[in-house]
This record gives structure tokens, C-alpha cells and sequence, in this order.
């Protein structure tokens, strides 16, 4: 009993105390509240809300919007993509990145082309990622077409012949994009009217904050070309692509500057050594396309039937001539850009550049990449250096199938 009595006391003294509790608090209401709460910073006025000044202890909302534009101007840029209506969930990826990275305060408007119309689940798809402009353009017969030097006929044979050779050897559709975008895409009307632009493609990656205007750095600094990525080609794809470019230098010498980067590409022994700038990154002073010499060389590469027959690309032509028409100063490698395109990617190992990236440098290709090495070392070379090194080392590539 004795037991029992003192269960039934304990039982009492917690029911009173709950309903003494719940009383009190039946009579704080919210307004009340910070009079009953020793941390009466938290919710109390805050005074410096109306002066406009911070106190010390008073807490204050997260006000951060990344969409709000960056401050300072803008160039006459856009970022432009060659892009098919099968792309949409690798570009939705690509933009993504993009955007958070860069594009959410930068706001540069999107040239998005296709050779096909782009359809409705397309447009709504890519209106779902970006708040930025987005502008569509079709490629008619004019941009996605054969060189006026090769014949349908003739190219299929090749694409037969190299099909097994080297990757998309048997691929038309690839041999329209290597040509458009080597000397077609800058005269499309959604692009003749600017005077920069960032090329982007689907899947790729981008790694770290940019929280600068990489055109406005450019434009600001002398420098024509940007690039992050520098591999060597394939050489079955370029077999006769040097020759071809000889012959041109030699008939237009007086369209080169005095001086240039021409050695980054060509050794003392007159070879092409294969580099280039991957052309799937790059950022342009279009002025460098439009150019005289660039139009003249792109001419002289489309009657030379080497986009079709073989498969040059893009990348070595848009680095050859690079290399050739620009001097170092105006050649700048993004190193603070970590970057990922299917095959290879790049991330910066420098500590104060690597804060703003989530990626390992230590699988950067970069570093260990030859061209990008060669990149760093070499210098200017003069245009009669250059001519005695071609005058003196005639080469011409044959490819030999028993190799």
C-alpha cells in the first residue's frame, strides 16, 4: 500500500505540473513572445531594418540571388551551339552547368542552330533551364552542304574507304559539321552581327565559378582566341591537310602578319605536329573568321576536297590559322576554367583558381598534354623565318595502309 500511495502521488505532481505549463503558454502569444525569451534578438524589429545599417548580434535573412545581373558591360556576344532536336537532354545538362556557373548573372543570349526544325518539346525543354534569350536558327543548303569540289558519289566511296579508320570516318552528317563550323557558321544571319562568341556544345561540363566577363577580359586584354583544352589530332584524319596549307602560305604570304604563333603548330622541320585547340571550347573575336586571310584560307581548304574525301576537322583548321594570322599575346589559355568534354578534361591545379572548382586537378589532361606544354614554351616566330622553314623542307604525307 505504501508503494502504491506514493505511484499515486508521483502520478498527481506530473499531471498539475503540465497544466501549469500548458496555461502558461495558452498565455504567450506570438506578439508576446520576445518579452518571454532571453534571445530576444531573434525575433524582436530590427532597427537597423529601416536605418539601413547592420547592428552587431542581430541576425538578418539570406538575401542572395544569382540571377541578379552582374555589374559592368556587356560585349555584342552570344553563346552559340550546333545542336540536333536528339541533343536536348545532353544540351539541358550542358546549360545547366553553364548557367550556374557563368550565364545566370552574365546573361548572354543563346544562338541555338540545327539542320532540322527544332521542335516544340525542344523549345520548352531548353525554356525550363534558361530565363536568358534564346534565339533559333535553321541551316539550309547555303551552311549544311557538300564543298562545290567533291561530289556526293565520289564522297561516299571515301566514307566507305575510311569508315573503320578512325572515328566517324564513315559519317556524313560529320563532315557537314567540320565544314560549317570552319568557315560557314560566323555568316549565318543569328551570328554575322556579333562580334564574340563562346562556343558550347551538349555534354559537356563546367567545373568552376566564373565570376568575370571572359569576352570583356579579351576584348580588354588584345586577345583574339581562347581555348582551355590543346590535344594532339589524329593524324589518318589530316593526311593531307599541312600540304594543302603550305601551298596556301606560299601564295599569300602577304596576308600574314610579321610575326606569329606559327611554330606552335609547325616544327623547325617544317611538319605539322598535330596540335590543336579544341575547337568544342572556344571564345572568338569573330573579326579573326571574317578576315581576309581567314576567308581566303577557308576557300582555298574547301576546293581542296579534304573536308569531304577526308575529314578534316574544324579544330586544327580553326588552329592553323590561329596560329598563323595571331601573335602569342593574342592567344590566351582559360586555366581558371575547369572544363569536361567527352575524351578529355581539364581542372585548374592552381590553389587560388581551384577554390571556385569541385573537380580533381590530378585527372586533368591538360597538364600532361604535350601541345598545351609546347603552348607554354615557344614564342613568336617571324614570317621569313617561317618561309625559309617551308622553302627548305618539302613533305608530303602518304598514307600507307600497311602502317
Amino acid at each position: 500500500m505504501y508503494k502504491l500511495g506514493i505511484l499515486v502521488a508521483v502520478l498527481v505532481t506530473v499531471f498539475m505540473t503540465l497544466h501549469m505549463a500548458s496555461s502558461f503558454f495558452e498565455s504567450v502569444t506570438t506578439s508576446s513572445l520576445a518579452d518571454n525569451i532571453p534571445f530576444s534578438n531573434v525575433l524582436a524589429p530590427n532597427p537597423a531594418k529601416a536605418s539601413g545599417n547592420l547592428s552587431v548580434g542581430v541576425l538578418q535573412p539570406a538575401r542572395i540571388s544569382y540571377d541578379e545581373p552582374a555589374p559592368g558591360e556587356r560585349v555584342n556576344g552570344a553563346i552559340v551551339v550546333l545542336v540536333r532536336n536528339s541533343e536536348l537532354d545532353g544540351l539541358r545538362k550542358s546549360m545547366r552547368m553553364f548557367e550556374d556557373r557563368f550565364n545566370r548573372r552574365f546573361k548572354y543570349p543563346y544562338v541555338l542552330l540545327n539542320d532540322q526544325n527544332f521542335t516544340q518539346e525542344f523549345r520548352d525543354g531548353i525554356a525550363a533551364i534558361t530565363k536568358n534569350e534564346v534565339r533559333y536558327g535553321i541551316l539550309d543548303e547555303n551552311y549544311w552542304n557538300y564543298s562545290p569540289s567533291v561530289t556526293p558519289e565520289e564522297t561516299e566511296n571515301k566514307l566507305q574507304v575510311n569508315k573503320n579508320r578512325y572515328l566517324y570516318g564513315g559519317s556524313l552528317s560529320y563532315r557537314f559539321m567540320c565544314r560549317f563550323q570552319s568557315g560557314l557558321f560566323y555568316k549565318h544571319p543569328l551570328v554575322r552581327t556579333l562580334d564574340w562568341y563562346w562556343r558550347l556544345e551538349p555534354d559537356v561540363e563546367y567545373y568552376c565559378d566564373i565570376d568575370y566577363d571572359p569576352f570583356v577580359f579579351m576584348r580588354d586584354n588584345g586577345i583574339k582566341y581562347g581555348f582551355t583544352i590543346a590535344p594532339r589530332e589524329g593524324r589518318r584524319t589530316v593526311e593531307t591537310l599541312w600540304n594543302t596549307t603550305r601551298t596556301w602560305i606560299k601564295a599569300n604570304s602577304h596576308l600574314l602578319p610579321e610575326r606569329s604563333l606559327a611554330n606552335w603548330v609547325m616544327g623547325t622541320d617544317g611538319h605539322y605536329n598535330l596540335c590543336h585547340f579544341w575547337s568544342n571550347f572556344e571564345i572568338v573575336d569573330l573579326s579573326l573568321y571574317r578576315s581576309e586571310a581567314y576567308e581566303s584560307y577557308f576557300n582555298h581548304l574547301d576546293a581542296s576536297q579534304g573536308f569531304f574525301y577526308e575529314r578534316w576537322g574544324d579544330a586544327p583548321v580553326h588552329s592553323i590559322a590561329a596560329s598563323l594570322l595571331l601573335q602569342k599575346g593574342e592567344i590566351h589559355w582559360f586555366e581558371d576554367i575547369g572544363y569536361k568534354h567527352p575524351g578529355n578534361m581539364h581542372c585548374p591545379r592552381d590553389p587560388a583558381m581551384h577554390a571556385k572548382c569541385v573537380c580533381d586537378p590530378g585527372k586533368a589532361y591538360t597538364y600532361r598534354s604535350a601541345c598545351q606544354t609546347r603552348f607554354a614554351k615557344v614564342n613568336n616566330m617571324a614570317k621569313d623565318r617561317l618561309m625559309q622553314i617551308l622553302d627548305s623542307s618539302e613533305f608530303e604525307y602518304r598514307y600507307n595502309p600497311a602502317k
